[in-house]
């Protein structure tokens, strides 16, 4: 299958969330994350901007009554750059976990700028 986009994680925060998962969450989020690269559009119960913060987006995974959540920004076109996961145990989406992603998508864009690439 072709990729569609590329997908790359910054920093360590995505790797820490991913680590602390069991096998059974990991395939599922491989999964999903699978569908992110090659799907021509990527299904909005796997895929969400996030209304009121703009440029984020969220990569949505859900096992049996389980949610967890990633949050991602778009960068140059097809680069999705992942940032901080959580489970979700609450309707609404906690306000620290978004404040968290937007915090780490700056640092990213502010040191992608001063550096030129990452």
């Amino acid at each position: 299958m072709e990729r569609k986009r590329k997908i790359i994680y910054f920093k360590n925060y995505f790797k820490e969330f991913f680590d602390s998962q069991t096998e059974k969450v990991k395939d599922k989020i491989d999964y999903v994350l699978f569908l992110v690269t090659v799907a021509e559009q990527i299904p909005k119960k796997f895929f969400q901007s996030m209304t009121g913060y703009e440029g984020l987006f969220e990569i949505r995974i859900e096992i049996g009554s389980n949610i967890y959540r990633v949050f991602c920004c778009f960068d140059e076109g097809n680069l999705v750059v992942l940032f901080n996961g959580f489970q979700k145990k609450t309707q609404k989406t906690p306000k620290k976990e978004i404040e968290k992603a937007m915090q780490i998508k700056k640092e990213y864009f502010k040191l992608k700028q001063k550096e030129g690439e990452i």
